[in-house]
């Protein structure tokens, strides 16, 4: 029984790590030379930015979503037009969801360190490609 309270401890303590992680990372939402940000359309037409990672394979730009809070992800499934902004400039870009070869090639590429695996709580990694929209 004590093993049990032992598992159970640690497992919450794990737990409150994740979403302690992924909290401070939604709020304060790094940028550096290796960001973008996208910004969604929600039903209401509300602009809806967010600082993503810039992923980049054979000349074309992708964002993953790495992370459980991922509401990003699912507006862009049902809205995909979108606007990023790359170095202060703003263009308009359709997204286009990864899968097969082309996911496994991209995620491959872009291989998320053990660490970071751990503090997110290993969630399922999602790729969307950015087609730009002239």
């Amino acid at each position: 029984m004590k093993i049990v309270k032992i598992v159970g401890i640690v497992f919450l303590v794990y737990v409150g790590i994740v979403v302690a992680f992924e909290s401070l990372l939604g709020y304060f939402q790094p940028a550096d030379g290796n960001t973008m940000v996208i910004a969604t359309t929600d039903e209401d037409g509300a602009k809806n930015p967010r600082v993503v990672a810039k992923l980049e394979s054979d000349g074309k730009l992708y964002v993953a979503a790495n992370h459980w809070p991922r509401a990003w992800y699912h507006i862009v499934l049902e809205n995909p037009q979108l606007e990023v902004t790359i170095d202060e400039v703003t263009e308009d870009y359709l997204a286009v969801p990864v899968m097969g070869a082309e996911h496994d090639k991209v995620n491959s590429e872009h291989a998320l360190p053990l660490f970071f695996r751990v503090l997110t709580g290993f969630p399922p990694r999602y790729l969307v490609r950015l087609d730009p929209q002239n």
